[in-house]
């Protein structure tokens, strides 16, 4: 099966390099859980590429995908996102056909 990688956002890249995640050694991990009030949740944390890891990268920052998530995150764009009630990183997944209201849990 074909999958087509998420996209980021150059804004999300810009706040990996705010944070400094390269020059720590990391990358932005993306994953797909089970769980959440919808059934699956997505896990977002500051971790080093693993070997089996699709790594999408801009101007040094890193954003990384296992592949057991890639096929859940096809086409999906990943963003960073300031608003009145925080800022953080969020995700629109095409595949997802319901979704909480915080935006960390879907179903497919």
């Amino acid at each position: 099966m074909l999958t087509v990688p998420p996209k980021v956002t150059p804004r999300a890249f810009e706040r990996l390099a705010e944070i400094g995640a390269a020059a720590q050694g990391k990358a932005l991990r993306i994953a797909v859980e089970g769980g959440g009030c919808s059934g699956f949740q997505y896990q977002i944390d500051l971790d080093a590429p693993g070997d089996d890891d699709l790594v999408l990268e801009a101007e040094g920052e890193r954003v990384v995908i296992d592949s057991v998530s890639l096929p859940f995150l096809a086409d999906a764009v990943i963003d960073f996102s300031e608003e009145l009630i925080g800022a953080r990183f969020v995700i629109e997944n095409p595949n997802a056909t319901s979704s909480c209201g915080c935006g960390t849990s879907f179903s497919l």
